[in-house]
């Protein structure tokens, strides 16, 4: 019977009509793929993208040079050297982030107690050198003006569960 059964399937071409009838069930459902560079997924607020360095709504920078992204970094990709200013608050004059080092781990971000290093949404910053990828505290000051308003947003969804 089993026989009889396969060999009926073989010449009906059971499978490819099978096959047809659920590509032509789909064909009428809405679409699922996005356009990519023209349209964009969404993103969680726990998203850790690209780093920036965040500043006081006064624009003064938050880092207080307290070298504790620095210390628990296991990557050790981000160096800072500090040194008091005129009025005596001390704060970084150089702070490197090597993002060929980096793994993402968000530690840095967990250990700032003034937020001032965080991983923003950004995940499109390819280069072409590498050198391109060893971060300035300038570039991380310019990530961070550029995506602030994101990123407090971001901070404020995800503040009742930190």
């Amino acid at each position: 019977m089993a026989f009889l059964d396969r060999g009926a399937r073989t010449m009906l071409l059971w499978e490819l009509l099978s096959g047809m009838a659920l590509t032509l069930t789909y064909m009428f459902k809405p679409k699922v793929t996005l356009n990519y560079p023209y349209e964009k997924g969404p993103l969680s607020p726990r998203f850790r993208g690209e780093h920036v360095l965040r500043r006081y709504p006064s624009g003064e920078e938050r880092c207080i040079a307290c070298k504790l992204c620095e210390a628990v970094c296991p990557a050790q990709a981000i160096t800072i050297e500090a040194e008091p200013r005129a009025d005596g608050i001390r704060r970084t004059t150089r702070y490197d982030i090597d993002m060929t080092k980096c793994i993402y781990c968000g530690l840095c971000q967990e250990a700032c107690p003034v937020d001032a290093i965080v991983e923003g949404p950004n995940f499109e910053f390819a280069t072409e050198t590498r050198a391109e990828l060893i971060y300035t505290k300038e570039k991380l000051l310019a990530n961070g003006d550029r995506w602030e308003s994101e990123i407090a947003r971001n901070l404020a969804t995800d503040a009742p569960y930190r």
